[in-house]
């Protein structure tokens, strides 16, 4: 048997807020940031008594890994804009960490090479790093850390698949 009320009205439901729908604590990129920033600076307290900021340490990987690439190619290595390779590069030659040197066999490319100095940096900020590294992890077992870094790498191929990213 059917009732004869007519069925209630609906309230309209409170909008909701992009705070509402996404607040930072449930943002894996607010996450990732938050922990990003904590690491760069924990590194930073390390290595800055070296001469070295967290701008110049990116390079510095970079040309461990490989010394003697192109300014471009460093940049992209990097992930930094041109300009800013430049800034860091200028900073890091008045420092002797660095040397740049004209391409002979294309004026228009500049390489950019590691002095002794830049070099030797290594043996010092490595171990600094990785000491960055078990501060943060102290409390991840070996399980938690290999899912982590599964979880991470998958995040990254997601966004580097994004379409909309331009």
């Amino acid at each position: 048997m059917k009732s004869s009320q007519a069925s209630p009205v609906l309230a309209e439901p409170a909008a909701e807020t992009a705070e509402d729908l996404l607040p930072p604590a449930s943002s894996v990129g607010y996450l990732v940031r938050q922990t990003h920033r904590a690491f760069m600076r924990s590194l930073q307290a390390r290595i800055a008594p070296h001469g070295v900021s967290i701008g110049m340490w990116y390079f510095l990987r970079a040309l461990w890994e490989e010394d003697g690439v192109s300014q471009r190619e460093l940049s992209q290595r990097v992930g930094m804009m041109e300009p800013t390779t430049a800034s860091a590069l200028t900073a890091m030659e008045r420092k002797g960490f660095v040397r740049r040197v004209r391409n002979r066999a294309d004026r228009r490319i500049v390489n950019v090479f590691l002095t002794e100095r830049g070099r030797a940096l290594r043996e010092r900020l490595l171990p600094l790093a990785a000491e960055v590294n078990r501060v943060a992890l102290r409390d991840v077992t070996g399980e938690e850390l290999a899912r982590l870094r599964l979880i991470l790498t998958k995040l990254g191929a997601g966004l580097d698949a994004d379409p909309e990213r331009g």
